[in-house]
């Protein structure tokens, strides 16, 4: 019988490309919206002291009365949490702007 870890992602599972900010927390409620708009993103993981204190998850067919509450969470937890660090789980790597 082998037995595997069951926080190793399977084929199946969607790992994704991961990026973090660090924010303070009067940005934290801008930053997360403007991710929220962004259309590769798939997750956002809100993390205090390196433990996850908040994950939304996105979908493609999410819309934006079903994004109020996630919100609302948000700009409570920016009133009581300083420094945070915001985890992004994208569908593609962010592609680098063109040099102008």
């Amino acid at each position: 019988m082998t037995q595997t870890n069951p926080n190793t992602p399977g084929a199946d599972q969607f790992q994704g490309y991961r990026e973090e900010f660090q924010v303070v927390g009067k940005d934290m409620v801008s930053t997360v919206q403007r991710l929220i708009h962004e259309s590769n993103t798939r997750r956002i993981i809100i993390k205090h002291n390196g433990q996850s204190v908040l994950e939304i998850p996105l979908t493609v067919g999410l819309i934006g009365t079903l994004l109020a509450p996630w919100l609302a969470a948000v700009g409570a937890l920016s009133a009581v949490l300083t420094n945070c660090t915001i985890e992004v789980v994208r569908t593609e790597s962010p592609t680098e702007p063109p040099a102008s």
